[in-house]
């Protein structure tokens, strides 16, 4: 995800105990805590990979764009994208309208997120919603993580907005966007509106989280990556708009 302008407990008890040290030590030591026969992963091939299939159950993959991807993004291989919409109380994504339609020529499911600033919750509720489109079985998201100026929305703030934007589009699906440092060390309700989307770079469709999750961001390389926990589009499709 992207933005314009100390340690707790964990909800399930883990740790972050290399959160300090270098990444490459980082990987190496998680790999062995995580039994990942690769610390460093594959090589960064120059096409996204096919999503995996987990346990015999395929997932979909999908991507999230903002202002800073082209409006002519691929979508071949894809069933699903989020769109930037909105930030605080005044940006809009400049790219929106071209992105949107991008994704619904391609026949996707498509998202919207707005990136959450602290303050005024019902007022960016209502920013986002206005200069959102309003077609039933988009979904609806918020970003949840730290601003440009290091400050972020309380876990209050967080669910207030989810709460309002619900109660402005009842038809849609509204979900939470949040990393795992966030989830574990941050969050303190578990309260993830209609699903979690949880960023994690590690395997796809693995985040290392105790929690049901709808989505997966697993990788920003070459552009924020996502696995949705659903068998085909039809049933991610049918899910959005059955709100």
């Amino acid at each position: 995800m992207t933005h314009e302008a100390g340690p707790q407990v964990p909800h399930n008890g883990e740790k972050l105990t290399c959160a300090l040290f270098p990444r490459t030590f980082r990987a190496t030591v998680e790999a062995v805590l995580h039994k990942r026969k690769d610390p460093f992963g594959p090589g960064r091939p120059d096409s996204l990979p096919p999503p995996p299939a987990l346990q015999g159950v395929p997932m979909l993959r999908g991507i999230d764009v903002s202002s800073h991807q082209s409006s002519s993004y691929d979508t071949d291989g894809l069933s699903f994208v989020f769109v930037k919409a909105t930030e605080g109380g005044s940006y809009v994504n400049p790219k929106l309208s071209a992105q949107t339609e991008r994704a619904r020529e391609a026949g996707l499911v498509v998202g919207f997120y707005h990136f959450l600033w602290p303050g005024d919750l019902t007022a960016q509720a209502e920013y986002f919603v206005s200069e959102t489109p309003g077609r039933r079985g988009d979904i609806l998201a918020v970003d949840w993580e730290t601003t440009g100026e290091g400050t972020r929305a309380s876990d209050a703030e967080k669910d207030a907005f989810l709460r309002k934007v619900k109660e402005l589009r009842p038809e849609h699906r509204v979900i939470l966007y949040c990393n795992r440092d966030f989830w574990l060390n941050v969050d303190t309700t578990s309260y993830a509106g209609d699903g979690l989307w949880i960023a994690d770079y590690v395997t796809a469709g693995e985040p290392r989280i105790e929690a049901t999750w709808r989505f997966h961001q697993y990788t920003d390389d070459p552009v924020d990556t996502d696995l949705a926990d659903f068998p085909d589009r039809a049933a991610l499709a049918e899910w959005a708009g059955g709100a």
